[in-house]
């Protein structure tokens, strides 16, 4: 059983410093590993996400993460990379990474992705060039996600987790105003994770939706924006054995976490 920890929009800033660590300083008794949904700063500014390096440092599990759309407010989102990789984070764009937790290989594909809305009330790639770029972007998104997922699946994977700040599914959007559902995810982000597969797919950004979700295929989809799931993380237990072989291979999941 691989135990996935998972939280995003932690939205830290310098007066927030030292606040997650203690609860952090659990994971090794409790996950394999660490994965971060977005959102980890407040305005994406390298002070900031130096307070996000200092509290994901040498946690004595692997950091994955993605940044949200907070982490590019201020226009450094690669000097934001640069300063949570050296900490340590895997931090992934259209990319994927591969752990090894103990007999099991788990690997995390990740994007931030984009909005956009979902099946039946979307936004196309049609009329002014700065609504064909703004469905243009989360096509590439969900393309880098798509891809990331595909090379795991060539590279043999006990267990795959797509991770995104942005919704796949308007399942855990439940609660925030309809209006805006376009605004916080796009089902181009679960058509790239059913087809390629994965075991479980983690996003944040929905401070007022629901934790769980599902895509179209099977896939279980959690929102692990910190004002839902309420505490510094969640855990997840996937169990690799139950894998249905398919591109949406259902896997267990159970939740369980620390306060925080």
């Amino acid at each position: 059983m691989i135990r996935v920890a998972a939280v995003g929009d932690i939205h830290l800033g310098p007066d927030s410093r030292g606040t997650l660590r203690p609860s952090f300083e659990t994971l090794p008794d409790c996950a394999d590993l660490l994965l971060l949904a977005g959102d980890l700063t407040r305005h994406g500014t390298p002070e900031e996400a130096e307070v996000v390096a200092a509290e994901i440092k040498d946690l004595g599990v692997p950091v994955v993460a993605v940044l949200g759309n907070h982490d590019h407010h201020d226009g450094h989102p690669d000097e934001v990379t640069a300063i949570l990789r050296e900490a340590g984070a895997h931090v992934l764009e259209g990319e994927s990474t591969v752990l090894t937790c103990g007999d099991t290989k788990v690997g995390v594909a990740g994007t931030k992705g984009f909005g956009g809305g979902f099946v039946g009330r979307c936004a196309g790639e049609f009329g002014e060039p700065v609504m064909k770029e703004f469905v243009a972007y989360s096509r590439r998104c969900a393309d880098g996600l798509r891809g990331a997922l595909q090379e795991l699946a060539e590279q043999d994977c006990d267990v795959r987790v797509a991770l995104t700040h942005f919704s796949p599914v308007p399942d855990t959007l439940a609660g925030e105003p309809l209006e805006i559902f376009p605004f916080l995810g796009s089902y181009l982000l679960a058509e790239a994770i059913d087809t390629a597969g994965a075991d479980l797919a983690v996003h944040g950004h929905a401070h007022a939706g629901t934790e769980h979700g599902m895509t179209t295929g099977g896939v279980k989809v959690r929102n692990v924006a910190q004002p839902v799931i309420g505490r510094a993380f969640h855990v997840y237990h996937l169990r690799p054995q139950e894998r249905a072989g398919s591109a949406a291979g259902a896997a267990s999941t159970s939740s369980a976490g620390r306060p925080g």
